[in-house]
């Protein structure tokens, strides 16, 4: 593990400590909210510890919250997650290998170890961010949701504490010094203007699928054909 926290290097390292810090901080959100809301302290824990997703995993406390059934909230985490499909594509080169480790890969994809990796060109280092960042997400989220589920009786209004700000702030700050290029802005630019604009017409979870429209702004036009290179010519007989 050292020699993959070697390749990550100090300055990835660093952003990757603050992203646990912020989805800890999300994490005890997550758990006092549940817990706080009427559901045992298991609940949380173990589902924290089988989806590892926070958007869908308060996405479906919350419709059981609200009344509805387990059947509903299980539909409404898997069309949160659904986005997680293209991100598996984009690392699909670093989680290659046996089952195990396909398997660990596959759970620990998410919107911050894609994005992290992704703004790594070399593979190897690509490889060490992602599964440096997704393990110790994977660590320090199901920490925080431990201690928010212990703490959930007596902590109040999670929001009026700015926990669920924490978690758009950080991700906002890892996105910015990819938007490198006029292509990636304006697919961005797309996806959150669709995205935006659909929220008060579509379910909850709908909106973030909306957002791959920003996609169209990465297909490729068609090149130009490249000319030809000059046939030498046969040299003269005298």
């Amino acid at each position: 593990m050292r020699s993959v926290w070697r390749t990550v290097g100090p300055e990835r390292a660093r952003a990757i400590a603050l992203v646990c810090v912020a989805d800890t901080l999300v994490a005890v959100s997550f758990g006092a909210i549940a817990v706080g809301g009427g559901l045992d302290r298991w609940v949380p824990v173990v589902l924290s510890l089988l989806v590892f997703a926070g958007g869908a995993q308060f996405a479906a406390v919350g419709t059981v919250l609200a009344g509805g059934s387990a059947t509903a909230a299980v539909v409404t985490g898997l069309l949160l997650n659904a986005r997680l499909l293209p991100f598996s594509f984009s690392v699909s080169d670093v989680i290659r290998g046996g089952l195990a480790r396909r398997a660990l890969g596959a759970q620990i994809v998410t919107d911050e170890t894609v994005a992290l990796a992704l703004a790594e060109r070399d593979p190897t280092r690509r490889a060490a961010v992602f599964w440096a960042c997704g393990v110790a997400l994977f660590v320090c989220w199901n920490i925080g949701v431990v201690a928010g589920a212990v703490a959930g009786t007596w902590i109040g209004d999670t929001d009026a504490l700015g926990l669920d700000a924490a978690f758009p702030a950080v991700l906002v700050a890892i996105v910015l010094p990819a938007l490198s290029s006029r292509r990636i802005r304006a697919s961005a630019g797309i996806g959150s203007f669709v995205a935006v604009l659909s929220t008060p017409l579509l379910p909850a979870g709908l909106p973030v699928l909306a957002s791959l429209a920003g996609l169209v702004a990465l297909v490729r036009r068609p090149g130009r054909t490249r000319s030809a290179e000059p046939t030498r010519q046969a040299p003269r007989r005298p």
